[in-house]
């Protein structure tokens, strides 16, 4: 048996609940603050060109515009201390420069998701658990523009016509925009943040999300160009497995990504990224993920990496990996290894109803030589729980065997999730691949047991 160490529960208790008293004691301004606010936004548009000051370094601009604000504050004449001048200013330099009232949000890196439900309720998610936080919006008006500012940026639009947006922030955070009509109480937008430094493997294995012997098994399969699967559910550090594993890819060999908003953080060099595009006005021009797998042949991938495969695509996606493009990594959102292959079939039968469901298996046993699943427990912890081999065929139905696999035990007191890693004892049919391509891993690996307390 083995364990794990790292820090200590209690002081991990200790700076999530200093975390969450920063996060409530901060009280939502009054109305007539926020009035403030919005009147000095609006005088200085009326004021100042800030498209011909945006030919300024940023700096400079930013300094010019305080000093406008400053003075436009002395003008109001409203009864403010120090602290509450400089905090107008600040936001109203937020409302010009970044998203508002989510500014604050962003600078925190121990967020990790900005969920806005309606303009008067937003949450964070930290550690995998959600929080409500003080922070408002004036009304949908303000939110509206607040996304509007953050699609323009990637050349995407939302509005009636097209109520739905996929979008990115210059720091990669991932975003998504409901407008009305089809969000029935006011604008929604999700935000999923990235750390500004992305993991390692290392990072990983201490962060208790698997073991070391799990990590070394999976670098080797990435490493000698064996198809993963990266399955899990939502918010389960699909994306975040991805970027890592794509880390050990070799620098020699050219990658081509393709997702419906650039969110990989790849650090390799030789790196050709696409992403999707969504339909113009006249409601033509749509560029979809199966376009980009097609066109990415064309391109001479070593490898091809698509973010997530959640509709036809995955066809081309199998086809690919059938036809020379070993290495090939993916995602997919399902609740085990056996629903990923489920969920890939239907899939495929719709990408081509001419196909049989023995054909669309024998594609998918020959295509993918592994699946990684992830999950997220109640305490808000992500963990590798299947890796698992996709062996074959046997009769009519594909076959596949674990050879790791995290086992929920029980609950601390405190709410947290006990468990264990345990080896299946059973040796994949890879392994020899694995030799082949100069890694001898130990047999000791296939046969370890990992307590987590």
């Amino acid at each position: 048996m083995a364990s794990f160490g790292g820090q200590s529960r209690s002081t991990l208790a200790k700076r999530e609940a200093a975390w969450v008293m920063r996060l409530f004691n901060r009280e939502a301004y009054p109305p007539e603050f926020q009035e403030l606010k919005f009147t000095l936004h609006r005088n200085l548009l009326n004021r100042i060109n800030l498209e011909a000051m945006s030919m300024l370094p940023e700096e400079q601009m930013r300094a010019e515009i305080r000093t406008a604000v400053a003075r436009l504050v002395e003008e109001e004449q409203t009864p403010l201390s120090l602290v509450e001048k400089d905090q107008v200013i600040n936001e109203v330099l937020d409302e010009v420069f970044g998203l508002g009232p989510l500014e604050p949000l962003l600078q925190d890196p121990t967020i990790s998701d900005i969920l806005v439900t309606t303009p008067k309720l937003v949450y964070v998610e930290r550690a995998g658990k959600l929080y409500r936080t003080p922070v408002e919006f004036k009304d949908n008006a303000h939110l509206i523009r607040i996304i509007e500012k953050v699609v323009s940026r990637v050349g995407r639009r939302v509005d009636e016509s097209s109520p739905m947006v996929d979008a990115r922030l210059p720091d990669g955070s991932r975003v998504n925009a409901v407008v009305p009509p089809v969000a029935v109480d006011g604008p929604i937008l999700s935000i999923r943040r990235f750390g500004r430094v992305p993991l390692t493997d290392k990072d990983m294995v201490r962060n208790l999300t698997l073991t070391e012997g799990m990590m070394e098994l999976i670098n080797a399969c990435v490493k000698a160009r064996l198809n993963i699967i990266i399955s899990g559910g939502t918010g389960s550090g699909k994306t975040t497995l991805l970027n890592v594993l794509s880390a050990v890819i070799p620098e020699s060999e050219r990658i081509v990504t393709i997702e419906d908003a650039a969110e990989l953080q790849l650090r390799q060099v030789h790196v050709a990224r696409m992403e999707t595009r969504p339909p113009n006005v006249e409601g033509v021009g749509a560029i979809k993920i199966r376009q980009l797998v097609i066109n990415a042949l064309r391109m001479r991938p070593d490898r091809i990496i698509v973010g997530e495969v959640r509709g036809e695509e995955v066809l081309d996606m199998m086809q690919a990996m059938n036809t020379g493009h070993d290495g090939s990594l993916t995602t997919i959102h399902s609740n085990s290894p056996r629903d990923a292959i489920s969920r890939i079939e239907v899939m495929m039968g719709m990408a081509n109803s001419n196909m049989s469901v023995r054909s669309i298996r024998q594609q998918i046993s020959s295509a993918v030589d592994l699946f990684v699943h992830a999950a997220r427990f109640s305490d808000g912890s992500r963990r590798v729980t299947h890796i698992t081999e996709c062996v074959g065929m046997e009769g009519e139905m594909t076959t596949t065997q674990d050879i790791f696999l995290f086992e929920k035990t029980g609950l601390t007191p405190d709410g947290r999730v006990t468990g264990r890693f345990r080896a299946t004892g059973i040796r994949p049919k890879f392994y020899e691949k694995l030799k082949g391509a100069g890694f001898q891993l130990p047999a000791s690996m296939f046969q370890t047991v990992v307590e987590i307390s």
